[in-house]
Order: structure tokens, then sequence, then C-alpha cells
């Protein structure tokens, strides 16, 4: 199981890298998804490590057998911690580029968008915990590590990791948020999952036909220069 925990977490960091790259066209964004991600998978596995066998807090969460987890657990706790990473980080990033391509400077796009998502992802979180929390007290010895393992990777990941490390590392690089390369540009297809280039397209339109061209001078109508003479 060991030798397959590694290919696996490179295919989902590769994986999560890939799509973040393409959905908001950043290097920084991604590199500190996936970052963050890993961070919660190895603060979660080390808080399992430290209830179920160094015996720490396992008579207050109900523990009456400690020991070694199932071997499973690294790859099913990767597996299942991913979905709601990738979405708690979507919902962060997402309002906070929007605020960007409206023209907020830094600083405000990070409040913006964490004021707008931080409600979205407590919510999403809170309910994750409970369905997890509630296999804990009746579970087996091999059901109460995995339960407790997913409870906890939600917490950290989705109050630790997404909505405190992710705002204030976005703050402090600032508008090097939004770099990409020029090459590499060239080479993503643009998604346009938000609809920020229709909705540009749709104001230059709006502009265009609202707009009234003026006549050129050449096509004024000349005065007759035998206008006003009565004839003889």
């Amino acid at each position: 199981m060991a030798s397959s925990l590694i290919p696996f977490a490179l295919v989902v960091v590769g994986l999560s890298l890939l799509l973040l790259l393409l959905v908001f066209r950043s290097v920084i964004v991604p590199l500190k998804a996936s970052l963050g991600f890993l961070l919660s998978v190895a603060a979660t596995l080390g808080a399992v490590v430290a209830v179920f066998q160094r015996d720490w807090l396992a008579s207050a969460l109900g523990v009456a057998e400690t020991g070694p987890a199932v071997s499973i657990l690294p790859i099913l706790v990767m597996a299942v911690l991913f979905g709601p990473a990738m979405d708690y980080e979507v919902f962060m990033v997402s309002r906070i580029r929007e605020a960007h391509v409206h023209g907020a400077a830094p600083p405000e796009t990070v409040l913006a968008g964490s004021r707008h998502a931080s409600h979205v992802v407590t919510a999403a979180a809170l309910i994750l915990f409970a369905v997890f929390e509630s296999f804990i007290p009746g579970g087996n010895t091999m059901l109460k590590p995995i339960a407790f393992a997913l409870a906890v990777g939600v917490c950290i990941d989705a109050f630790l990791v997404r909505m405190t490390l992710v705002p204030a590392v976005l703050a402090l690089v600032g508008r090097a948020d939004w770099w990409l390369p020029k090459w590499l540009d060239r080479l993503l297809p643009d998604l346009d999952i938000e609809g920020n280039g229709s909705r540009r397209i749709g104001r230059k339109t709006a502009r265009t036909v609202t707009a009234r061209p003026r006549p050129s001078r050449s096509a004024r109508p000349r005065a007759s220069p035998h206008a006003g003479c009565l004839e003889p």
C-alpha cells in the first residue's frame, strides 16, 4: 500500500494543478491550492497518529482501544478530501478573481471574495463534519480512525487552509496572483467559466450600437450657390 501512495498522490496533485491552471489561468493559485491540500492531508494523518497511536485525547473522544490504523487510510483520506478541498478553493478564489476582473485592488479583492464565499464554505464544511463525526461514537476500531480523519481533515482544510492561508497568501502576493507566462497563455484554451470575456464583449457591443456616428463633412448637404437669388 505504501508503494502506491506516492503515485496516487502525484496523480491527484497533478490533476489539481492542471484543472486550476485551466480555470484561473494563473501559476500561483494552482501551486497554492495543491500545497494547501498536501498540508491538510499531512495534518489529518498527524491527528490520527496522535489520537489512535499516541493516545492523546483518546478517552475524551471515546476511543477505548488504540493501535495502528488501517493501511488504506492515507489513500482513502486523500481521495475523499480532494473533492471538498477543490470545491472550497474554487468558491474562495472565484469571488476573489471576480473582484479582480472588475478592477479592484488586491486587498479589496481578497476582502470581497472572502466576505461572500466564507458563508458557503463554512456551511458546506459543517455539514460534512457532522456526517463524518456521527460515525465516531458508535463505530468499530476500523471505522473510527477513518471517520475521525475525514471529520478533522474537512475542518482543517476549510477553516485553516482555505479560509485563512489562501486569503493571506493572495493578499501578500498581490497582483502577481494572476501572473501567467505569455507562451503558456497562448497554449492554454480559454475556458471562461465565469463569463468574464462574454461580459466584456457585450459591453463593447453595446457601446458600438448606442454610439451614433457623426456624418462626415463630405456627406453634409451643400447649399446651392443660386439659392436665394431671384430670376429677372
